[in-house]
């Protein structure tokens, strides 16, 4: 089972109609996707969470029951309001984000039963949670119980240096949870930023990059190897990195490190690609979700 962590919020898609802009309420937050898609993608996912006692809570929660997770520890803050992300999309497809997220929910997590933990195989780890102390320190705490259990440890970057004081500080908090993790996916962009005498350092974790329309890259213990994707045209590329990487943690569900060969682990990744390119043809991370058959046609 892939236990994931972390923020779930209401992505507000805008886009202009009549000198307007309209904003669609879309259920969204990188690791709530990530369980979402994996479920979709025929793996066992339990999601947990905090959102507010409001009419955005109350739809967030309504939506995450109807998903069909294997477990569900969804926390109700009475005194803080759900977190919201507003995105404007390109032409292209592609969008740019601001968070309202002032003393908002998502950092606010429930405790996690010992049951949940030695349920899971992978526990995956967001990181909007990291620009507050709070976070920090759940996080941190999280990842250390996983690894003395002997659970694999996942983190999608998500680099988002606008919620941090400075982007020292949030380099630093996010190499500091990276220590921790088994597996590691970066963008091409935040791959940029950490640096690639950094991610030379992570050899003995699974580094996952993605590279837009060209695909995506994996390294482990020294070996790498760079696979294309499949051609579309992008409506919304909100949530495709959440399904690509929920496309790849499925496929690694169940497995060790220590059985990982080449062959593994560029068939998770090719399949992780084409379900991050189908995800794109929708609005929203979730709604438009590729199933298994789709995503199968296209391997």
């Amino acid at each position: 089972m892939i236990l994931c962590v972390g923020e779930i919020l209401a992505d507000m898609i805008g886009c202009v109609k009549d000198g307007e802009i309209n904003y669609e309420c879309k259920a969204g937050g990188a690791p709530f996707n990530v369980a979402c898609a994996a479920k979709r993608f025929g793996a066992e996912s339990s999601f947990v969470g905090c959102v507010g006692k409001d009419l955005i809570g109350d739809f967030l929660e309504s939506f995450a029951r109807e998903r069909g997770l294997d477990g569900l520890c969804l926390r109700r803050d009475g005194r803080r309001n759900t977190t919201l992300a507003f995105v404007q999309l390109d032409s292209n497809g592609d969008r740019s984000f601001c968070f309202y997220r002032k003393n908002t929910a998502d950092y606010h997590l429930p405790p996690l039963s010992d049951e949940l933990i030695d349920k899971a195989h992978i526990i995956h780890v967001g990181s909007l949670m990291l620009s507050e102390k709070t976070g920090r320190d759940y996080a941190t705490a999280l990842m250390r119980r996983a690894r003395e259990a002997g659970k694999l440890v996942s983190f999608d970057v998500n680099f988002r240096a606008d919620i941090f004081r400075s982007k020292r500080r949030a380099l630093t908090a996010y190499r500091d949870i990276i220590a921790f993790a088994d597996i590691v996916k970066f963008s091409e962009d935040e791959a940029e930023t950490f640096g690639k005498s950094y991610l030379e350092s992570l050899q003995q974790k699974l580094v996952c990059i993605t590279l837009g329309k060209n695909g995506c890259k994996w390294r482990f213990r020294g070996a790498e190897r760079t696979l294309a994707t499949i051609d579309v045209k992008p409506v919304d590329t909100t949530g495709a990195g959440d399904a690509f990487y929920a496309g790849v943690l499925s496929r690694l569900d169940k497995t060790s490190p220590k059985d990982w060969t080449e062959e593994t682990l560029s068939a998770a990744l090719a399949y992780g690609n084409v379900c991050g390119a189908l995800n794109t043809l929708g609005h929203g991370a979730i709604d438009h979700l590729p199933s298994q058959e789709e995503v199968a046609r296209w391997l």
